[in-house]
């Protein structure tokens, strides 16, 4: 039996390569197809809540504890089926205990692990409990690469915490790590730790335990469903402030969590930048998706992370990034870039989060947008429009945005600043930011807490703007071509084309200027030509084109 099970896998990892080779020339490995992919060993069963706990050791760099996975059976199971279960090396499992009864069998390849599970009826809710323990893979460039962070604040203290977006969340504990899956009912996340420090964690704290041993026990909980590299917890001298914020869904409880000795310019500094994000994203996506799980900002050893319902920080309090203007124009350095990029995650990635790790942009490219809506919102047009194509420099057209799938693979890192671009650039084709607007909002309600796949927010965009988008996603999303606006004018009328594009590039262009008749054309792969109208050739100038579309003009 196990030679067939190595058998089936190296098959699929060799069609997997194939197809890999074929997209875009890297070799997968097993891990990645073992990770990335929907076997039935995933499918039969559906997560519900994770109920984890767990105790660190910052001496040794290691971690013990124990996570209770609450799932539904989704499709019949008569025993023959195992469950899939992942955690990363060099982590170990102790032991898996079903409904806190029945100890069960287990093996693993590598980091996944295949737990033998007794026939179950459809509909059923069970339980299993997953007790683990050893040295656990640590973040070298946190949070680029990921892992579990133990370090030092500016006063040689303990901190620790997690990063471990992409590289999933089976690197610190057990779970069926696959974006799709989220635990519909929410999660607990108890720490056990030094009672010299403080822990923080995702949601509402429910107790704070002492334990007269020297360790002090933190447990938070959060009600909403949640991505699983999301439950993160924060250790160290932590101290709090607080407020309500006056929301658009009512009263919104703001928790502050700073390193001891920030307090005094934290309480000066983070709340004039989150209401300034709030109004704003709640303006243009709609209130903000946790009111029941509150918002906190929590000082981080790295740049930040989009943890839900407690977004990481580590900006240095410099307005910019790190103290950069990403856009080179200077709009970038007028607000602090962690605070509001990570906090637009809350809508686009936490509440709005991808079946698979390939539509990351859908995290990425409507967040980089946010910053333009941002500062829209507090600047004003112009700002936004000059921000935007200031970030366009960022862009390498490296390789596709959307990379394969079911191999937790993520794409180009143009997901950033040509995601935000190709938005804008759809934003302008519509002329209409009241229907613009709308759309961002039905998108948040729509697919509220839920997973989607790219394919559901391209046509929910394209049935809303009642115009087919769908070569346009193709084109920004799955080449790294820059479409070619050509044209010339002649006898009073502008002849156009697109080139250098996929067939059926149709991105609406629309030009305006005070005082001339705006001019809206619908160019194609093939020549067109409408009349213009008096001073309307004025509208054809390639910076001003270019500033609006991410397109090379060529006359």
């Amino acid at each position: 039996m196990k030679n067939l099970l190595r058998i089936s896998i190296l098959i699929m990892l060799i069609l997997c390569n194939i197809m890999a080779f074929a997209q875009d020339k890297k070799t997968y490995t097993l891990a990645d197809t073992l990770r990335g992919s929907l076997r039935p060993e995933r499918t039969w069963w559906d997560v519900q809540r994770y109920e984890l706990a767990f105790k660190p050791d910052y001496i040794h760099k290691s971690i013990a504890g124990a996570n209770e996975i609450v799932y539904k059976v989704v499709k019949p199971n008569n025993g023959s089926i195992r469950m899939q279960i992942d955690l990363q090396e060099p982590l170990l499992i102790d032991s898996i205990w079903y409904n806190e009864k029945s100890k069960l069998k287990f093996e693993h390849v590598g980091s996944v692990w295949y737990t033998h599970v007794p026939a179950q009826a459809l509909n059923a809710l069970n339980r299993v409990k997953i007790f683990y323990h050893g040295n656990v893979h640590q973040a070298k460039r946190a949070p680029w690469d990921g892992g579990f962070i133990f370090t030092t604040d500016s006063l040689a203290r303990p901190w620790m915490t997690v990063a471990c977006q992409g590289l999933g969340a089976s690197v610190w504990y057990p779970n069926k790590d696959h974006q799709s899956d989220e635990p519909d009912l929410g999660a607990s996340l108890t720490m056990t730790i030094p009672d010299t420090l403080v822990g923080v964690g995702n949601g509402r704290l429910v107790f704070k335990q002492q334990n007269n041993d020297g360790t002090v026990t933190y447990k938070y909980n959060v009600n909403s469903a949640i991505s699983n590299y999301c439950i993160i917890p924060y250790i160290g001298k932590y101290v709090n402030f607080k407020e309500i914020y006056a929301g658009e869904k009512g009263k919104l409880d703001l928790n502050y969590w700073v390193l001891d000795y920030n307090l005094p310019k934290a309480k000066t500094y983070m709340p004039d930048q989150v209401h300034k994000m709030l109004k704003s994203f709640e303006h243009w996506f709609g209130p903000y998706p946790f009111y029941e799980d509150g918002y906190q900002l929590i000082d981080a050893s790295h740049t930040g992370m989009e943890h839900q319902s407690a977004v990481s920080y580590g900006n240095k309090y410099k307005f910019g990034y790190l103290g950069r203007d990403m856009s080179g124009n200077g709009w970038g350095l007028k607000w602090d870039f962690i605070i509001i990029h990570e906090s637009g995650h809350e809508w686009f990635g936490n509440n709005i989060t991808t079946n698979d790790l390939a539509d990351m942009w859908v995290h990425e490219g409507f967040t980089n947008y946010s910053e333009t809506l941002f500062v829209d919102y507090i600047f004003g047009k112009q700002a936004g429009n000059e921000y935007n194509f200031g970030i366009r420099k960022g862009i390498r057209n490296d390789a596709p945005i959307i990379p394969p799938y079911s191999v937790n693979a993520q794409g180009s890192g143009d997901m950033y600043p040509k995601g935000g671009n190709m938005l804008h650039a759809i934003r302008h084709s519509l002329n209409n930011d009241v229907l613009f607007r709308s759309i961002l909002r039905g998108l948040n309600k729509t697919f509220y807490h839920k997973t989607v796949t790219t394919a559901q927010v391209e046509s929910y965009l394209s049935k809303q703007a009642r115009f087919d988008y769908k070569k346009v996603f193709d084109q920004y999303l799955r080449t790294t071509q820059i479409p070619v606006f050509e044209f010339y004018i002649k006898h009073g009328a502008v002849y156009y084309r697109y080139s250098n594009c996929v067939n059926g590039f149709n991105l609406p262009l629309v030009l305006q200027k005070s005082g001339v008749k705006t001019l809206k054309i619908l160019p194609a792969t093939n020549w067109k030509h409408s009349k213009l109208s008096a001073g309307q050739g004025a509208l054809l100038q390639k910076t001003a084109i270019e500033s609006m579309y991410y397109i090379q003009v060529k006359k």
